[in-house]
């Protein structure tokens, strides 16, 4: 007998999501999720669509199997379904010679199934999973709930851009559905592009922008989609360019708006505030009022969300107040990264009638990690002059929380990598919220963003009570709330007094909850401003390599990678000429970041 196989684990499930934007791979053992990563952060090339071969690689040597060790890869959606689609937008009267040739174009590409077995070898079983009912298991099965209606909202999946369904114990139902055209993620894209930002992106700017404005062209926006009975809707498709070409407004929008597109990097005028906010108000009142429709049909006290509408925080805030559910749980990895979660829990449901985990989901610290050992090693061969606090935590703990409080912003990496688009104290930036200037101070010189975008808080879970009106603990930014703190937070409140707040929890980041602690001892603010560690347009940092990259390239005060502090006075000039001559985008893999910055040190 084969001694590989003897060992062999029972229930292997590999979970995979590819081929239009945020590529992703996870794995199961019997169940238990084990490992999940975007492959963005290995390529650097935000939202990477191609097939995550180094994802996949990582979550095999975190699970301990081999690939002939896979009971099944999960792929998460029908391609069958997903092409049709495709055809019937090639055909589509108006569709531009470009457009119709790009949509031809994907019948000669080969399968999904194909492309797994072309780059993999793996000659096991391959099932698929629909794509909303993958976002739909990617929600239910880790909320820790027994049973729950569950709504799923993004751009489109095969057909479905919205379905309604209900979770029991170890079955999930999805029970109605919307179908492409009619989009609410596409809506919001739209008037997304129409506001300058990019497309599947960009829709965080629109939410952060929608503050500064005031609803003056809701009435507009309504016309741009119809409510119906039960759950649908349908888009009044003369506004949408969509279905015959890349841009997805049309004439009739501009003319709607009687104002240009705004261009790219273009200033932000009052209009473009007042549309932001037109359409946020718009996008909430249409999910409260099939939130209500789903309660009726699934009179459930909890609801769980999914799809890339569900990382809309405001208003997710909103359905939590107003809506009819007491209990509200997002998967924290909503968009099409997630789906490769859910894709794994069916195929692990079809196979044993069991539900994946009855355990809520406390920590999405699911990605790669290095230890003290590899990074002191790369430190030292590189001759680079660090503050080594081995074996000394507190003293670690102290001087950084004692930077942050003298008005430092640092660059914090620990442990294993969130999984899904926010950080959440493993690879963070983080910084004193009660600065004035701090959060123009990191929006300018480090993010190198957009000034009105803001910045969310961490706060040690036992003491949220006096600082923010939350009744619930919030570990994963998917929510705000009212800021009702005695102590001023201008780097984290925006300007409408509201915060996406993260609570920490010490049993799921221990290191973290315990620099928010130091901090509150030196302080009496048990709060952290929090931003992902990465520049505008790269995504957020992976390894060791990655973070000194964007610590140098930021010029971060000071970067702790795990139990070592490297402050920006001890950069050699000569790592900032190689790390600044290197390209932020599609350049950061292994061989080159090593070029960038070992031929610099």
């Amino acid at each position: 007998m084969d001694n590989k196989n003897q060992f062999k684990p029972s229930n292997v499930i590999v979970g995979i999501s590819f081929g239009y934007h945020d590529s992703s791979c996870c794995i199961m053992k019997d169940g238990e999720l084990v490992a999940a990563v975007q492959e963005e952060r290995f390529s650097r090339v935000k939202n990477d669509k191609s097939f995550p071969q180094q994802s996949l690689r990582y979550c095999l040597e975190v699970a301990q199997v081999t690939l002939d060790q896979v009971d099944c890869i999960a792929y998460y959606e029908c391609p069958e379904k997903k092409l049709s689609r495709q055809i019937w937008m090639g055909i589509q009267k108006g569709a531009s010679a470009h457009y119709k040739a790009k949509v031809a174009a994907q019948l000669t590409q080969p399968s999904p199934m194909d492309i797994i077995r072309q780059k993999t070898g793996y000659s096991g079983d391959i099932e698929i999973v629909e794509h909303h009912l993958s976002h739909a298991a990617s929600t239910f099965y880790f909320s820790g709930f027994d049973e729950a209606a569950v709504l799923t909202v993004d751009g489109v999946g095969e057909w479905s851009t919205t379905s309604y369904g209900k979770g029991a114990h170890s079955k999930l139902e999805l029970f109605e559905e919307v179908s492409f055209p009619d989009s609410i993620g596409l809506l919001y894209s739209t008037v997304t592009s129409y506001l300058g930002f990019k497309v599947n992106s960009g829709e965080y700017k629109v939410m952060g922008l929608a503050p500064y404005g005031k609803p003056r062209y809701a009435k507009q926006i309504r016309q741009l989609i119809e409510l119906k009975d039960k759950g649908q809707f349908a888009l009044n498709m003369k506004y949408f360019a969509f279905l015959q070409q890349e841009c997805m407004y049309s004439e009739e929008l501009i003319k709607l708006f009687n104002t240009p597109a705004r261009e790219p990097e273009s200033a932000i005028l009052q209009f473009h505030k007042d549309i932001a906010k037109s359409l946020q108000v718009v996008l909430e009142e249409i999910l409260l009022e099939k939130v209500r429709y789903l309660h009726e049909q699934v009179p459930s006290k909890n609801l769980c969300m999914a799809g890339g509408v569900a990382l809309n925080c405001v208003a997710n805030g909103r359905i939590k107040r107003e809506g009819p559910f007491e209990n509200l749980f997002v998967q924290p990895a909503s968009g099409d990264a997630g789906t490769s979660l859910g894709a794994a829990a069916v195929v692990y449901q079809r196979r044993t009638s069991k539900r994946p985990s009855s355990e809520k989901l406390k920590s999405v610290l699911l990605g790669p990690e290095y230890d003290s050992t590899y990074i002191k090693n790369l430190l030292v061969s590189s001759n680079a002059t660090f503050e080594d606090f081995s074996g000394n935590e507190e003293g670690l703990l102290n001087y950084v929380a004692t930077q942050l409080a003298d008005g430092k912003v640092i660059g914090w990496f620990q442990g294993r990598m969130e999984f899904g688009p926010r950080s959440l104290g493993a690879r963070s930036i983080l910084a004193d919220p009660r600065g004035e200037e701090m959060r123009d101070k990191i929006n300018a010189l480090v993010k190198k963003r957009e000034s009105f975008r803001p910045f969310a808080p961490a706060i040690m879970e036992d003491k949220v009570a006096p600082h923010f009106d939350l009744d619930t603990d919030s570990p994963f930014m998917l929510e705000t709330c009212q800021v009702k703190s005695s102590l001023y937070l201008p780097a984290i409140t925006h300007v409408d007094n509201s915060a996406r707040v993260q609570t920490v929890n010490p049993n799921y980041e221990n290191r973290f909850y315990k620099l928010l602690s130091h901090f509150n001892r030196i302080t009496d603010c048990p709060i952290l401003l929090n931003t992902s560690f990465n520049v505008r347009g790269e995504p957020i940092v992976c390894s060791p390599l990655d973070a000194i990259m964007c610590f140098v390239r930021a010029e971060i005060d000071f970067l702790v990678l795990e139990d070592f502090v490297l402050s920006q006075e001890m950069v050699p000039e000569l790592w900032k000429v190689g790390v600044l001559n290197t390209p932020i985008s599609k350049q950061s893999d292994e061989k080159s970041i090593g070029h960038a910055v070992y031929s610099f040190m």
